[in-house]
């Protein structure tokens, strides 16, 4: 067994173990804490200077891992003294301290390993040199990283997760499934930019909003469903096609025919033996005529982006037979042949061969925007949950805060019954409202534990953890009411909107150029230039007296020089006229008609994000005077309890009255945490129509995207809450007099 040493504040420590080998203390400053999963003594002077000379070794291994490195750098620094003082005493077993510390490093690695699903560029493909194999070898995708990042254990205290909004956003960024799911998209989308490099079509990417995460109106919780496109994404309305709107995009990509951009290298070697029977032997000079065919061919195709196909083939052949009428035993033949054709009219240039590479291009940037949309809509998603938390917190203090005002009336009435003062009947009232009051409170706990169970679903990727499992979630923000609400111009918010829209018109120019270029007739000019060879053996067996070429009397070498001696070239031109076009006209005009419908499409979204944005501000307004109403009616009410309890105690009142003022301000506390919530809801809607929620909480997109927060979200609204939240109605006390007013809520102050 061992136990873990601390210098007096070490700036450098392994700190919170736990049974279950949790880290408990996350630091993103100079403290590097790490659980080990031990309660035995760890010294590690000797072991950390071994694991010196391994931290290269783990950075060419884990290279960008910040916890990883930061953990092994923990393990170096522990062996420099601190204070005058060594902070670890040399180790009882070397080897068992050696084995723990690597064990520990690279098991932390492990946890924190890099959470893009294809952390390399994919988009520039596998280079053929120096590893010739690497193209046609596959490529391994890492299996998706479904553990919990090491924040979630470092908000745990006292088997509750104390959290904050800013840690929400962070944690939610890091875990919710939602992002990992969308997150494949940005690779999926990189595989387009690939494919059409080699003038391919592109296979398109979901750029859809994944809505599987429960609560906040998603997910059957508080209505809502989720979403029945790849990955759980919400598909376009109208069920016609997939494009924008529900639009059909069959036009998409319209074009003449592309060649492959990628070069392809072609050969076919064999060897053949006949034996073929003869009627007579005049021609062959034998009863059978035997021959054996040796062929050794190559090829070589490229096209470019400019309409040129370029090709080349060299064909090889050995023949030898027992013909006595053959001339040349063996034979050897030789050609080669370079072909050019480059398209004129239809197919020429390179708006028209990279059509595909444009869209690929536009569609990975509409993938930007569609993640930077689905992270609007995750952690939009996750600000909902977490005020409807606190307005759970906040409506269950307020029932509890019922529950005991209504019991201190029945023990106030059991005192005044006993005194002769009041009648029986007035405990059966009291009692009934304890009742009731205790009913609602019953409710609000079990809603209070729902929005728990919601909230660490979306800022978790499981609950194996047993820790994590039973912990529950305590929000530790509230709302700060700004004393006027500040008014922004309008047309600023709607041009800020419509500037954070994706552009809808970019690949519906690209396909209606190059359907006019499909219009036109093929005109191309071709060309080709080769040579032919022969060379061999002089047959022995010959027997005719017929003049044999002495030029063809020689080895491989020489058929290889003939075909330089003796060239075949051409040049001309092909043309193919379509008479009637009648395909490619459709295409062209339908590619006209769905550009303008696009553009109509897009005037629309202008038309609708500009009353959304005035809608919002209406809402803001509208919102922020229901909270000053309601904090006016919850203080008078509570004026009006106390007066009446006041007069209770005099013997100027009945205890309906008092019940009928309880009432009055259960339902006024109720009414504010209903009008803080919707005020809440209605600033965020504020942010998500103009698309300034990322802005606002200062998110950085390059960390949502790779999964690992490295820049802290933050709330400017939100401010740090006391651990009671609201003070109870004072207890009702017969000596007092005069009237106290009713505390504010100091979250609303």
């Amino acid at each position: 067994m061992v136990e873990t040493q601390h210098a007096a504040s070490p700036p450098y420590c392994l700190e919170n173990t736990t049974e279950h080998g949790l880290t408990k203390a996350y630091r993103e400053d100079a403290a590097c804490c790490v659980s080990t999963g031990l309660t035995t003594k760890l010294y590690i002077s000797r072991a950390a200077r071994f694991v010196s000379f391994l931290q290269p070794w783990f950075a060419r291994v884990a290279p960008g891992n910040a916890e990883c490195h930061r953990v092994l750098s923990c393990a170096v620094r522990a062996q420099k003294p601190f204070g005058g003082q060594q902070m670890f005493q040399p180790v009882h077993s070397l080897q068992r301290a050696l084995f723990m510390l690597l064990a520990l490093a690279l098991g932390f690695c492990s946890k924190v390993w890099p959470e893009q699903p294809v952390p390399e560029d994919i988009t520039k493909g596998a280079p053929i040199f120096p590893n010739v194999l690497a193209p046609y070898k596959a490529h391994a995708v890492p299996e998706p990283n479904l553990t919990n990042s090491v924040r979630l254990n470092s908000l745990i205290q006292n088997g509750n997760i104390m959290l904050s909004l800013d840690d929400a956003i962070a944690l939610a960024l890091e875990n919710n499934l939602d992002l990992v799911i969308a997150r494949y998209n940005l690779p999926i989308a990189d595989t387009d930019i690939l494919r059409t490099k080699s003038g391919a079509n592109v296979r398109g990417v979901n750029t859809g909003i994944v809505q599987g995460t429960p609560g906040a109106g998603i997910g059957g919780i508080g209505g809502g469903a989720t979403g029945g496109g790849a990955g759980g994404t919400v598909t376009a309305a109208g069920g016609a096609g997939t494009g924008t709107g529900g639009l059909v995009s069959s036009t998409l990509g319209v074009g003449p025919p592309i060649d492959s951009f990628d070069p392809a290298l072609s050969s076919s070697l064999g060897i053949q033996h006949s034996d073929i029977p003869q009627s007579n032997t005049v021609i062959s000079g034998v009863p059978a005529l035997l021959q054996n065919t040796g062929s050794a061919n190559f090829g070589y195709q490229q096209g470019f982006p400019t309409g040129t196909l370029f090709n080349v083939t060299f064909n090889n052949s050995r023949v030898t037979t027992n013909s006595t009428r053959t001339f040349l035993v063996p034979q050897l033949n030789s050609t080669f042949l370079f072909q050019l054709r480059q398209h004129i009219l239809q197919g020429f240039g390179l708006a028209s061969n990279r059509r595909f590479m444009s869209i690929a291009k536009n569609n990975r940037e509409i993938a930007d925007e569609a993640f930077r949309q689905q992270v609007i809509f995750t952690v939009t998603q996750l600000e909902t949950l977490y005020w409807e938390l606190v307005t759970a917190f906040e409506d269950v203090k307020a029932k509890e805060r019922a529950v005991a005002s209504a019991q201190q009336l029945e023990a106030n009435n059991r005192k005044q019954v006993q005194a002769g003062t009041i009648a029986q009947i007035e405990i059966v009232n009291a009692q009934a409202q304890v009742a009731a009051s205790q009913e609602a409170l019953i409710t609000s706990q079990t809603n209070l534990q729902l929005q728990q169970l919601l909230m660490k679903n979306a800022i978790t990727r499981n609950e194996n953890d047993p820790v994590v499992a039973s912990a529950g979630v305590i929000p530790t923000d509230r709302m700060q009411l700004p004393a006027t609400e500040p008014v922004l111009p309008t047309q600023d918010l709607i041009n800020d909107a419509l500037t954070r829209r994706p552009e809808f018109l970019t690949n519906r120019t690209i396909s209606k150029r190059s359907a006019r270029n499909a219009l036109l007739p093929t005109v191309d000019l071709v060309g080709n230039y080769g040579g032919n060879g022969l060379s061999g053996v002089l047959n022995p067996n010959f027997s005719s007296n017929s003049p044999v070429a002495t030029s063809a009397n020689g080895g491989y070498p020489d058929a290889l020089t003939a075909t330089v001696n003796h060239p075949t070239y051409f040049v001309g031109f092909s043309v193919n006229i379509p008479i009637l076009n009648r395909s490619a006209q459709a295409d062209q005009i339908r590619s006209e008609l769905e550009y303008r419908q696009a553009e109509v499409r897009l005037q629309q979204v202008q038309n609708t994000i500009a009353i959304a944005v005035r809608n919002a501000q209406f809402s803001v307004q509208q919102n922020r005077a229901a909270v000053d109403a309601a904090l006016k009616a919850r203080d008078y009410a509570a004026q009006s309890l106390q007066a009446e309890q006041k007069k209770l105690a005099q013997g100027l009142s009945i205890t309906y009255n008092v019940l009928t003022q309880l009432s009055n301000v259960s339902t006024a506390e109720s009414n504010l945490v209903n009008a803080m919530s919707a005020y809440e809801q209605s600033k965020l809607n504020l942010d998500v129509v103009t698309g300034r929620v990322l802005e606002t909480l200062e998110i950085s997109i390059a960390d949502a995207e790779s999964g690992n927060v490295t820049h802290m979200p933050h709330a400017p609204y939100a401010v740090r809450g006391n651990d009671v939240i609201t003070q109870p109605v004072p207890e009702f006390q017969p000596q007092q007099t005069g009237v106290t007013p009713q505390p504010k809520v100091d979250w609303l102050d």
